[in-house]
């Protein structure tokens, strides 16, 4: 954070800087210094005028979001909301959040160590720092109540009240409170882990000017969300493509991401394929990751996760993309 406001102040400095070069050059008494000194100046001036509002902008939404405090929450953790939160967990949290093998990437296995340096693998180190939680009570969860976990699933605030970032482009918000605190159940129910991998993340500024100038798109949370009657119906498949992580990569209406400045490689439509394919060769891919043409998925598609899906779950998510969107 201090870091980020010695630049914001570096760049208003500079705006207040130009702004008096350029009303200087305006004031000159040559035509030329009027000419080319004011519209230089003046272009730079409106350059570190757009930088000042976006930063501070984004400054405002990163450490003051107006978050609202976290519930009064204390999770039953019956075995039921155990079995459902280890589902769910199983299926989205540790494709990002499981223990890094030796070349720094997630293992897809436990414990839930996290340790991932997603912004270098994924290629934006340039909009900020990331290296994914430890998600088990070896980690800072341990200091959170259960309405603070609660919080940072559905409005990605972290316990001293500031934004996550990168959490806030998911779409958890949209899990329903009875599957959020089922994976709270879970997570408080596993075995201490402990890593010596320093976590967290942070925007610099960059990403802040991005946040600020509506480039980083984020779902709101509400304090109460349900969750569609479970069965193999495309509205119940839009709500397993939220926990089956489908809309985290292929965006909310699952029709593809295009390339930008958060996301240069972009994310293809996947309803392309499906429409074309029958439900038994969707079963197969999803559950061993090859298309019907013999092609793998590429190594960002987590298929190895939804191959844990339930027939159910995986027919109601084969009902939602054949659907229109």
């Amino acid at each position: 954070m201090i870091g980020n406001v010695l630049i914001l102040l570096v760049v208003i400095g500079l705006l207040v800087l130009f702004g008096w070069l350029a009303y200087r050059a305006i004031r000159a008494q040559k035509l030329w210094v009027k000419i080319v000194g004011g519209l230089l100046a003046g272009l730079v001036t409106l350059v570190f005028a757009a930088l000042t509002v976006t930063g501070g902008m984004g400054f405002a939404a990163a450490y003051f979001p107006g978050a609202n405090p976290a519930p009064d929450l204390t999770v039953a953790k019956t075995p039921e909301q155990i079995a459902r939160g280890e589902y769910l967990v199983n299926l989205s949290c540790i494709g990002c959040h499981s223990a890094v093998n030796a070349a720094g990437n997630p293992s897809e296995q436990h414990p839930l160590t996290g340790g991932w340096n997603i912004a270098a693998a994924e290629g934006f180190g340039f909009m900020g720092d990331m290296v994914t939680e430890n998600l088990t009570p070896g980690g800072k969860l341990v200091a959170y109540s259960d309405g603070e976990m609660f919080r940072a699933l559905r409005y990605s605030i972290n316990k001293e009240g500031d934004l996550l970032p990168f959490m806030d482009l998911m779409p958890y918000k949209a899990l329903s409170n009875e599957d959020t605190e089922a994976i709270i159940a879970y997570l408080r129910s596993v075995p201490a882990a402990e890593s010596d991998i320093e976590t967290g993340s942070s925007l610099k500024f960059l990403g802040l000017v991005m946040k600020g100038a509506g480039m980083l798109p984020a779902e709101s949370g509400t304090a109460s969300v349900s969750a569609p009657a479970e069965g193999v119906t495309a509205a119940y498949g839009e709500y397993v493509a939220i926990y089956g992580d489908c809309r985290g990569c292929h965006g909310p209406d699952v029709t593809g991401v295009a390339p930008s400045a958060a996301d240069p490689a972009g994310t293809p439509n996947p309803r392309l394929l499906v429409n074309t394919i029958t439900q038994a060769q969707f079963f197969e891919m999803m559950q061993t990751g090859v298309k019907p043409d013999g092609n793998a998925f590429p190594e960002t598609m987590p298929w190895q996760n939804t191959a844990k899906m339930t027939d159910d779950d995986l027919a109601a998510l084969y009902a939602y993309l054949i659907a229109a969107p």
